[in-house]
């Protein structure tokens, strides 16, 4: 079987990272390499934006470790071209989309509204967090 392909939207990748429960779950599934894990410089960039928040309490010690030993090492590099249109009804999230099709995505793990309402972009599929552990076969 062919190794999924996978974009995961910020929201989702901070909560897999912080929180124990059913998101977390993705964690040990991206480590485990069940799925390759996309990710372009903006994505990368946007998340760091988001574990500074206060309301996480974490140190810039902390997030630096977090990205150096839980997402870098696991991570495909997507390099997106610039000129990318908007699609997305939040032009916020048209990074992860942009992402999803340089990157030949299989699918994009989310709980926006606004890209769940897509269903797919091109080829490539849009889910939640419990729709794709249970692909994976979780």
């Amino acid at each position: 079987m062919k190794r999924l392909r996978v974009v995961l939207d910020t929201n989702v990748l901070v909560s897999a990272l912080l929180f124990p429960g059913v998101t977390s779950r993705l964690v040990s599934q991206w480590q485990s390499g069940s799925f390759a894990l996309l990710a372009s410089r903006e994505m990368i960039a946007e998340c760091l934006r988001v574990l500074a928040y206060p309301k996480f309490g974490l140190s810039k010690t902390e997030i630096r470790s977090l990205l150096d030993d839980w997402i870098l090492p696991y991570v495909t590099a997507v390099k997106v071209p610039g000129g990318f249109k908007q699609i997305c009804r939040d032009p916020g999230d048209d990074m992860f989309l942009a992402c999803a099709t340089a990157g030949r995505a299989d699918v994009i793990i989310t709980g926006d509204k606004d890209l769940l309402v897509l269903r797919k972009h091109g080829r490539c599929r849009i889910t939640t967090v419990v729709e794709m552990l249970k692909l994976l076969g979780e």
